[in-house]
């Protein structure tokens, strides 16, 4: 037999003893340090995902604040909004109403006046024909200052002719008795 069967393997287990002594002393301590590390790895992303999970947990919170900030600051709006547009509403229908009231009096108030128009003229009517019998009766009653003065005058006349036709009556009598 060939003493390189025997002596190669040996050579080859010597060698490789050597490295499996050296790598089995580190092993334990690098499969430990391993371990160690693979746990520190969950563990910082056990507490990464804490973190990660109260920060989502509070910018749900947060969210869901400003949401409802929102959604208040939206509902107050609209109750304006709604507020102003029932006001503009009942303004639009006041001033409506009182158009309508104001048209109704501009049309009796137009009535009113032409009635006070024709109540108008009809006075100025009747006032000029008052104006105008008084100075009918201002003439007439002048005109019949003017006869009584001058039937006073024609009595007068005729009472002075009576008169003297009495005297001359009277002294005809007289005259005829004396005769």
């Amino acid at each position: 037999m060939n003493k390189s069967y025997f002596i190669f393997p040996l050579l080859g287990l010597l060698i490789f003893g050597g490295f499996y002594l050296n790598f089995e002393k580190d092993y334990q301590a690098r499969a430990e340090q391993a371990t160690a590390k693979a746990e520190q790895i969950k563990k910082d992303k056990a507490k990464q995902d804490v973190i990660n999970r109260e920060a989502a947990i509070k910018a749900a919170i947060e969210s869901q604040a400003k949401r409802k900030l929102e959604r208040e600051e939206k509902e107050r709006i609209d109750e304006a909004k709604k507020t102003a547009r029932q006001e503009a509403e009942d303004m639009r229908q006041k001033y409506y109403d009182e158009r309508n009231k104001l048209r109704d009096q501009v049309a009796r108030l137009k009535k009113d006046l032409e009635e006070l128009k024709a109540v108008t003229t009809k006075v100025s009517e009747e006032k000029k024909k008052h104006m105008d019998e008084l100075a009918f009766l201002q003439t007439f009653v002048k005109q019949a200052e003017a006869n009584v003065k001058y039937y006073y005058n024609l009595l007068d006349k005729i009472t002075a002719a009576e008169a003297a036709k009495a005297a001359a009556a009277a002294a005809e009598a007289a005259a005829a008795k004396n005769r």
